[in-house]
């Protein structure tokens, strides 16, 4: 099968090696000429493309029967978001109905629930964004699931962590991320290689129409995190007096996905996950 990978970053350069072992054909899009270009050793097809410029939609080759939309937002405000994530959808969108893919499968983010209060989230809880960026993943999912003519499916992700992106290890030592008020909030991870198997395993097996959580099996406090990275390396957790911006508070379920998809984590918790990453310390 070729399958455009749009949005070819960290995730998708890992999604994009599986399905290149597996025998299918590959073209990677990076905004970039530059980086785009830096794919092609891997076996992967560049095509660099501003996906938030609608003439980009005539620009995907003929013969694309899938596209996996991994993009992620250059910064973090809402402006970047849109571009991101609705605009390029919107590219995608286009190009999908004109080529008549199988499947797009779209990474969203379960950044769309601002739960305060520790409740169980799963993949029927309706979306409580807060407003800004929150607002624009919800959106985004929207924009997927509403259009006509496209075979759609989601898959939110929780935070990403793995080999070449280990900032939270690094937030601990440095105090920015450390006990204090606040510490009791849930967190919700999801590891490199479960998130890359999940998109696959949406890609394949899920539901046209579908939403599905790629998330660990522990959400874990804020303050077990911090303990258990500062406790491996060796050092005192810092506190602080003030504590961090009020935030989400809510458990990511992804039960359900597991079970529909046959889907095992290789990480089931951030304790096995980040045990690799906190070796090399």
């Amino acid at each position: 099968m070729h399958i455009l990978v749009a949005g070819c970053g960290w995730l998708g350069t890992a999604v994009a090696i599986r399905l290149l072992a597996r025998g299918d054909r590959v073209t990677g899009v990076r905004t970039d000429p530059g980086r785009a270009e830096a794919l092609r050793p891997l076996g992967i097809a560049p095509l660099a493309l501003d996906l938030a410029d609608p003439a980009a939609a005539d620009r995907i080759p003929a013969g694309v029967e899938a596209i996996l939309a991994l993009q992620s937002a250059r910064g973090g405000g809402e402006s970047a978001y849109r571009q991101a994530y609705l605009s390029a959808n919107a590219t995608l969108l286009d190009a999908a109905r004109r080529l008549g893919v199988k499947a797009l499968v779209y990474s969203g983010s379960t950044g769309l629930f601002a739960q305060r209060d520790g409740s169980e989230v799963i993949e029927t809880t309706p979306p409580a964004p807060a407003p800004g960026t929150g607002e624009v993943l919800a959106a985004a999912e929207r924009q997927l699931l509403d259009a006509a003519a496209v075979p759609a499916r989601v898959v939110r992700l929780s935070g990403l962590y793995g080999p070449g992106r280990a900032g939270l290890i690094a937030r601990v030592r440095s105090g920015a991320l450390a006990l204090g008020p606040g510490d009791q909030a849930w967190m919700n991870f999801c590891h490199l290689d479960d998130a890359a198997t999940a998109v696959l395993a949406v890609l394949d097996r899920g539901r046209d129409g579908g939403i599905y959580h790629a998330t660990d099996a522990r959400p874990m406090r804020r303050r077990e995190v911090v303990l258990h990275v500062a406790g491996r390396l060796g050092l005192r957790a810092l506190e602080t007096a003030g504590g961090p911006e009020a935030g989400p508070d809510r458990r990511i379920s992804g039960l359900r996905t597991r079970a529909e998809l046959g889907l095992t984590l290789r990480w089931p918790s951030l304790v096995e996950g980040l045990e690799p990453l906190l070796a090399k310390e």
